[in-house]
């Protein structure tokens, strides 16, 4: 297959800076003049590339995300479509994702940027994450990643383990990974971004951020909806990291993804997805976002947001229209308002993100893997009358009947 991406090359180990730097703007400009003409079929395709803080690497604006996705030939699509960021984690299918990666891009692996996820425990050890990386090595067919995230970081603890710390570094010295960062949606993200900060543990930052975390957002369009800020020192944190020069990914874009809801008041150009990331990319503190992209309808649809830098008229009023319909049922990225009130320790924001997986996303095989990694799953609510969490949630979400519904259907 030919390969003709206008996109910025990675930097491989041992090339000195100059030489990177001479050698990257010589192949940037091979591939630009190259795919210009193939972008002449008109199809949607990456329109922009940003600087993913002070890594030195150019990312495609909208990126590829792989958590429901073992699909190489989606993979490589993206890829001729000009995405050249690919986003893994060792626990995404089962390791399944990793594979179709690498098995997709092995040949073009010095035209991309590959990273991957180990969820490194507080009482981990630098051997445990090291045979880690070494196995999303083996599944991407690859001798390094560009970027390694500690995963679902929501303790403190697992950033401050000292194993972490040192185990990345000896990573970077063998070469096998290049950045390192941390990714995260839950109550504790900001803390955990925070000590990252304090300490120079962070290269990149993979966040959870959409338009539904915006108290103005809600208060503009929604005067009868009584929304609770959420993480409201997120935006202040990401833009400390950006001007601090760490990159910046956002994820979960789309408010719980129940875009079929939208379909009636969409039109082309003008869906709600490409709404959701204008919002996001028209924030300067954030470089890039990544959406899951499981066929080419999909990648399809998701580029025609690329190279976008603010949100049109139209596109708010579909994200109004969105948020009025699903706000109030969605379990919004850390509220953590229901933390602790389970007699049992069942983790409720926990199993309703993976009950969002098997109703909104309807992927129910990637929901119960999910389900199936918890700790605190949902059985004792099978059991219980409900009336501990029945009224935690301060947008009205019915906890019991939906913690026994996951309960049921992935446990």
């Amino acid at each position: 297959m030919q390969d003709s991406n206008p996109m910025p090359v990675p930097r491989p180990r041992g090339l000195r800076r100059r030489e990177f730097l001479e050698a990257g703007a010589l192949s940037a400009a091979g591939l630009l003049a190259a795919g210009a003409a193939r972008a002449d079929d008109g199809g949607p395709r990456v329109r922009r590339y940003r600087p993913l803080g002070r890594t030195g690497m150019e990312i495609s604006d909208i990126s590829f995300g792989s958590s429901r996705m073992r699909d190489s030939e989606a993979v490589r699509y993206a890829y001729e479509r000009g995405v050249n960021y690919f986003d893994s984690a060792e626990g995404y299918q089962r390791g399944g994702s990793e594979t179709a990666i690498g098995e997709a891009l092995h040949d073009v692996r010095d035209r991309v940027f590959l990273t991957s996820k180990t969820k490194a425990a507080a009482d981990a050890t630098r051997t445990e994450m090291m045979e880690a990386l070494e196995g999303s090595l083996r599944r991407l067919r690859t001798d390094y990643v560009d970027v390694y995230f500690n995963h679902a970081v929501n303790d403190v603890a697992r950033m401050a383990n000292p194993e972490w710390a040192e185990f990345t570094e000896l990573a970077k010295k063998q070469g096998k990974i290049r950045f390192r960062g941390l990714s995260g949606h839950a109550g504790q993200l900001v803390p955990c971004i925070e000590y990252g900060l304090d300490n120079g543990l962070l290269d990149v930052i993979l966040a959870a951020y959409n338009f539904g975390q915006d108290p103005a957002f809600h208060q503009r369009f929604l005067t009868t909806f009584d929304f609770i800020a959420l993480q409201p020192a997120l935006p202040k944190v990401l833009e400390r990291a950006h001007a601090e020069g760490v990159g910046v990914v956002a994820m979960k874009t789309l408010m719980g993804a129940r875009a079929n809801d939208m379909r009636p008041w969409e039109r082309e150009g003008g869906t709600f997805a490409q709404a959701a990331f204008r919002w996001v990319l028209s924030n300067p503190n954030v470089d890039a976002l990544v959406i899951s992209m499981n066929d080419a309808q999909l990648i399809d649809e998701y580029l025609g947001a690329s190279g976008a830098s603010q949100v049109s008229r139209r596109d708010m009023e579909l994200l109004g229209r969105y948020a009025a319909k699903n706000g109030a049922g969605y379990c919004q990225q850390g509220c953590a308002r229901c933390d602790g009130v389970c007699p049992a320790g069942v983790a409720i924001a926990d199993v309703l993100r993976t009950r969002m997986y098997d109703v909104d996303y309807g992927d129910r095989a990637f929901a119960r893997d999910e389900y199936a990694q918890l700790e605190a799953k949902a059985s004792p609510c099978l059991a219980c009358d409900g009336t501990p969490c029945a009224t935690a949630c301060p947008n009205g979400i019915p906890i019991p009947l939906q913690t026994r519904e996951a309960a049921r259907n992935l446990g």
